[in-house]
């Protein structure tokens, strides 16, 4: 007999059944976390396999030379291409290996025996490998070395078949060259793919015999070539997060030059690297034509030397430095005329221009003797001769030229009325009285923003040739930082005399650093490419996309590098030295980030974890 069913019963089955087609719809509406990190698609062929919009291929390690070296795989990881890789290591017990190696030699001296008996030639590769076998034996034997079963597989990504075609090839060559073979995982490119990404699954299962020793030399952890034993942090190594550890003293010259747009942090980056540089005893001299270095000098006890027609310092051109080489004093006095001769002609007008568009030279040849004659006779009338004994008096000023000129025939009295402006005019003061400065501090800052834009070139060439008869003075380590260096490189006379501070710089053990954010009118001048010739060290960061051609064709620089450059954030850039270079992010301390911030701050380092004792 039929059982009616409750109209109660009726309803609540009814309710479930709506709930569960209400949860399965939810359900089926959930983004879970699978689906935020899988790929759009996933293609597997047989020699390489389709990720969304990429392509990739497995490869594996199957041969090796007999003899290995540390740190052969770190080519493979600092190259700047798109690569996974993974090792697998299984360690194997000692008592096996021993037995199997074993009856190996008993094997391999058997067929050494036969070979003998027949008068067969000689196998070295067979007596060589029964002498490793026993080197090995004996190795185990005393625990000084353990036996592993080791496999290395690497999957390479690309945009296309044919970019993924060069990688490989590009990765085969460099294995090649050290006698290590590899070949394309056929046919088990999602085994590749799952040995490589981290979820810890050798389904290759392809893997080779190796001791201690041997897998030792393979172990990732490697820098690039930018670390160096001692030195001072300049960032950390984007390729493989290795820290860039450098000492610029170590080159065949100190000298750097750092290109940036403004804003991409090129003037954080210097004084980060000046700040770290005087921890390790080196000076720091810095030509700063925007007030940026003002809290960094007070920071460390610097000297703050403020330049304007309105302030009390003076700086006279005319000194002499006081070198203790004999060879160097008796061509000081000749190396200062000639740095005169290149001041005079900034101070005087420079270049002028045409109206054929011709440039001219601002003196012409009767002017340039009369003037040499009257920079000699200035000297003169002080005391002041090539002998270097008598380079201790005091020199003559401006002022003096100023007399000389107008008391002598020829075109000195003309030559005197066009520098009447820097003795008794409107530039009177600053430069045409003697010195009152000292360097003598760890840090010196030259201010020159408050003086006027004429005015500016002639004050920085000024101040290097000061800092440059103290450089050869006192000879110890220093870094000279000009920022700005672009208003040198628009004369000729300044921008040769920076080329001539960057080529003699490391003989007084001198690091020259040029800072510039219009690389265009830089790079186009002769000297501004052969001062770039004469830095070993080069920074890169953000660039307008007019410099990135530019930059591209001095430093021979990939697409990838090019694409980088314009897009770098800030505090990020290619950082060279000598032939390598490196993808390099600088990071600062809290502390460090503090006094060197001036405008948008960079990464600050991670703070190790604060320890509470108080028992609470």
């Amino acid at each position: 007999m039929a059982k009616k069913l409750d109209p109660i019963d009726i309803a609540a089955q009814q309710r479930a059944r709506e709930q569960a087609e209400v949860e399965q719809a939810f359900l089926k509406g959930m983004t879970t976390l699978r689906d935020l990190i899988a790929p759009s698609s996933l293609e597997i062929h047989s020699s390489h396999f389709r990720l969304g919009t990429k392509y990739g291929r497995t490869i594996y390690v199957y041969g090796y030379p007999r003899q290995i070296y540390t740190g052969w795989l770190s080519t493979i990881i600092n190259m700047d291409e798109v690569l996974d890789m993974s090792m697998f290591i299984y360690p194997v017990e000692s008592q096996v290996v021993l037995d199997n190696l074993r009856k190996k030699v008993t094997q391999m001296e058997a067929s050494l025996s036969i070979n003998t008996e027949k008068g067969r030639t000689r196998d070295p590769g067979l007596q060589a490998a029964i002498q490793d076998a026993e080197e090995l034996r004996d190795q185990i034997q005393v625990g000084s070395e353990r036996f592993f079963r080791y496999g290395l597989y690497i999957t390479l990504y690309a945009d296309s078949m044919d970019e993924l075609g060069f990688v490989q090839h590009k990765v085969e060559t460099i294995f090649g060259q050290q006698l290590v073979f590899s070949k394309v995982a056929s046919s088990q490119q999602e085994q590749g793919l799952n040995s490589t990404i981290p979820q810890m699954s050798d389904q290759l299962q392809i893997r080779r015999n190796m001791n201690t020793g041997a897998i030792s030399t393979s172990f990732p952890f490697t820098s690039a070539d930018l670390t160096q034993e001692k030195g001072i942090l300049y960032g950390v190594n984007m390729h493989n997060n290795g820290l860039v550890i450098f000492d610029r003293f170590s080159l065949e010259n100190a000298n750097m030059v750092v290109f940036a747009k403004s804003g991409a942090g090129k003037s954080f980056t210097v004084k980060l690297e000046a700040l770290r540089s005087m921890m390790v005893g080196i000076d720091v001299v810095i030509i700063d034509p925007e007030n940026e270095y003002q809290k960094l000098a007070d920071a460390v006890g610097g000297s703050y030397i403020r330049l304007s027609l309105s302030s009390d310092t003076r700086i006279n051109p005319f000194d002499l430095p006081r070198v203790i080489d004999s060879d160097e004093a008796d061509d000081a006095l000749r190396a200062n005329l000639i740095t005169l001769h290149g001041l005079l002609r900034l101070m005087l007008g420079g270049a002028q221009q045409t109206a054929q568009g011709v440039i001219m030279a601002a003196l012409t040849p009767a002017e340039e003797a009369d003037l040499d004659q009257a920079l000699i006779d200035t000297y003169a009338r002080v005391g002041i001769t090539s002998d270097p004994l008598t380079h201790n008096s005091t020199p003559p000023t401006i002022s003096d030229l100023y007399d000389t000129l107008l008391h002598m025939g020829g075109t000195g009295p003309a030559l005197a009325q066009r520098l009447r402006k820097y003795t008794s005019g409107t530039f009177a003061g600053i430069f045409s009285q003697q010195s009152n400065i000292d360097i003598n501090n760890n840090m010196v800052v030259f201010n020159i923003r408050d003086l006027e834009d004429e005015l500016r070139p002639v004050a920085m060439y000024i101040v290097l040739s000061h800092i440059w008869n103290i450089t050869r003075t006192d000879q110890k380590k220093r870094m000279l930082i000009v920022d700005e260096a672009w208003q040198l490189m628009k004369y000729d006379d300044s921008a040769n005399f920076l080329f001539s501070l960057a080529k003699r710089a490391r003989k007084y053990q001198l690091g020259l650093t040029t800072i510039t954010q219009d690389v265009e009118d830089f790079m186009g001048s002769k000297m501004g490419r052969a001062i770039v010739a004469n830095s070993s060290m080069q920074l890169l960061l953000k660039q307008s996309s007019s410099a990135v051609d530019v930059l591209s064709d001095v430093f021979k620089l990939t697409e990838e590098e090019k694409k980088r450059l314009a897009n770098f954030p800030v505090g990020q850039g290619l950082f060279f030295a000598g032939q390598n270079h490196v993808h390099m992010q600088i990071i600062a301390s809290q502390t460090e980030q503090g006094l060197v911030t001036t405008g948008a701050p960079l990464p600050v380092a991670p703070q190790p974890p604060q320890t509470d004792n108080s028992g609470v």
